[in-house]
C-alpha cells in the first residue's frame, strides 16, 4: 500500500496480464529454443502456422526472441527511472517495480505510468 508521500507505492499487474503474458512468454520461449517439445499438430491452425515459422524463419524468431528481451529490460530501466520521477525512493519497491516490469513488460509500466503522486489516491 502506498504510504501518503507515496515513496513506497506499488500495484501488483492484473492476474490477467500475469497469466497472459507468462504463457505468450513461455510458449515463444520454447518455440524458439525447444520446437520439439511443442506437440504442433495438436494446437490446430495456430500449431500449423507456428510449425511453418519454426521451420522457415528460426533464425527471425530467435533474433525476436532476444529484441523481446531487450524490451524487457528496457523497460524495467524506464520503470527505475519513472519511480525516482514520482518520488518512489523504497528500494524493495523500485526493485518490485523494476522486477515487476522486466516480468510483464507495458502491463507493469502502464500502473506506474498512471500514478499519481500528487494526487490522493481513490478507492
Amino acid at each position: 500500500m502506498a504510504k501518503s508521500d507515496g515513496c513506497d507505492y506499488f500495484r501488483r499487474t492484473s492476474l490477467f496480464w500475469i497469466v497472459s503474458v507468462t504463457l505468450s512468454v513461455g510458449y515463444f520461449t520454447c518455440t524458439v529454443f525447444a520446437p520439439e517439445k511443442i506437440p504442433f499438430e495438436y494446437l490446430g491452425l495456430f500449431g500449423t502456422f507456428c510449425k511453418y515459422l519454426v521451420d522457415n524463419y528460426a533464425g527471425i524468431m530467435y533474433k525476436g526472441w532476444w529484441a523481446a528481451f531487450a524490451i524487457h529490460v528496457f523497460e524495467a530501466i524506464v520503470a527505475l527511472k519513472v519511480c525516482s520521477d514520482k518520488g518512489i525512493n523504497n528500494m524493495g519497491t523500485r526493485f518490485l517495480w523494476f522486477f515487476q516490469t522486466f516480468l510483464f513488460g507495458f502491463a507493469s509500466l502502464g500502473l506506474l505510468l498512471k500514478y499519481d503522486p500528487k494526487r490522493p489516491k481513490q478507492h
